[in-house]
């Protein structure tokens, strides 16, 4: 019996290894582009994108960033909104947060843009609960203020 037991312990493990596609920042709407363009001119710091087109079915994107501080992160939220507003003439459909500035998120239905606070964003870290989310390559500097 115990050399039963034994063997069911140790059952061989297959590797299963996912490969994501990396999504050229070049092939991204237009207006993803311009929310991204917006917060690196605000200096927000490490700018991600995930596409999220093979895994949910609520948005296509979310653009996470961070700010220094509660000033920053709304001055870069500020900046989306004005610009795709004034560019694109898109408003977000919700945004949440934007008093306390720990984590703001603008919802533009097809893409979700998430502004954090560091410790907020070290916190949450929503690349990891989307891990499984593909990826999108940013140009050479953005993001790193």
């Amino acid at each position: 019996m115990e050399e039963l037991q034994e063997k069911s312990l140790h059952r061989e493990t297959a590797a299963v290894e996912i490969v994501q596609k990396r999504l050229p920042f070049s092939e991204l709407d237009s207006e993803v582009q311009l929310a991204v363009r917006c917060a690196d001119d605000k200096k927000a710091s490490r700018i991600t994108i995930l596409d999220l087109r093979q895994i949910a079915s609520f948005t296509e994107f979310f653009v996470i960033a961070d700010g220094a501080n509660q000033r920053q992160v709304q001055a870069i939220a500020d900046e989306i909104n004005e610009q795709l507003k004034k560019q694109a003439g898109r408003r977000p459909v919700r945004i949440e947060g934007y008093k306390s500035a720990e984590w703001v998120l603008l919802d533009y239905g097809d893409f979700v843009v998430h502004l954090f606070s560091k410790e907020s964003r070290d916190f949450y870290d929503l690349e990891r609960l989307w891990r499984d989310a593909g990826t999108v390559e940013l140009p050479e500097g953005f993001g790193v203020a």
